[in-house]
């Protein structure tokens, strides 16, 4: 029987956005149904449990001031991408969230950032942007483009690996794919195209490979400090996979954010100083 590597967790530093105007306005993804209705307390509980979460893991929480009109703020993952200290904005592919891109650049400048980009090309931060030891992993079909894999490379001088995702559902990188820790991924294979799925399999031959009902729960949509992975408390199958690998799975109940896509990682940048 094989002994499950020691998993070490590393502190790390997140920026959150408060729900405060959370709600369901729009469909501009397949889990949405605009004007459905939403549990503002709930979500607000579900919210603080996670940061509360990551506080007591001893990691560092940043808030960024929610906006009126912008209930997606609250999915902070997409505002930017933040490597070595240095700041890649986003640019959104649809108008509704288009204002969170400079709210997240002034926020970042306020905090003393100098290496900061506003993008050209569009990318939604790392929504489909997941940074390894060796790789940034770069999704597109649906959000991000070829152009702003391009900027991200030139940017941050880190070797892009382009990722063609195939399903709807999955529309960014980030419900279909995360790291674990260093160049440790798991992700969900039908969410990619073949050619796609061949690169992955050459890069991580090792990959936990998640099943198709912990990734509808958006199983995937997980933060890993090396050892500790936070992921919806749904996707049970997939806790039971981490646990033989050696990690600390911990399941949330973020539901009422789920309502509009998004989960644990959409719901936390990572500032990678």
């Amino acid at each position: 029987m094989t002994t499950a590597p020691e998993r070490t967790a590393t502190p790390r530093h997140y920026l959150m956005c408060r729900p405060d105007h959370f709600e369901v306005a729009y469909a501009i993804n397949p889990w949405m149904t605009a004007g459905k209705p939403v549990d503002s307390e709930l979500t607000l509980l579900q919210w603080e449990s996670l940061r509360d979460l990551y506080l007591a893991l001893g990691h560092r929480v940043d808030v960024i001031e929610p906006l009126p009109g912008l209930p997606d703020m609250v999915f902070a993952a997409n505002g930017a991408t933040v490597i070595d200290g240095r700041v890649l904005g986003a640019r959104f592919r649809h108008t509704e969230r288009a204002d969170e891109a400079p709210a997240h650049l002034d926020w970042y400048r306020s905090a003393g950032y100098r290496s900061i980009r506003v993008p050209v090309y569009v990318n939604e931060g790392e929504g489909d942007f997941a940074v390894t030891d060796s790789w940034i992993l770069a999704g597109r079909g649906f959000r991000c483009t070829p152009e702003g894999h391009q900027e991200a490379q030139e940017f941050f001088g880190r070797p892009v690996i382009s990722l063609e995702l195939a399903d709807p559902r999955y529309y960014h990188l980030d419900v279909a794919l995360a790291v674990l820790d260093g160049d440790e991924v798991m992700y969900y294979p039908e969410a990619f195209t073949p050619g796609s799925r061949r690169v992955l399999a050459r890069l991580f031959p090792d990959a936990l490979l998640v099943g198709r009902a912990d990734a509808e729960v958006m199983g995937l949509n997980a933060v890993s400090d090396g050892r500790n992975v936070i992921l919806p408390e749904t996707a049970r199958t997939l806790a039971a996979q981490l646990t033989e690998r050696g990690y600390h799975p911990i399941g949330v109940d973020l539901s009422e954010l789920l309502k509009g896509g998004g989960s644990v990682k959409c719901c936390t940048q990572e500032i990678r100083a």
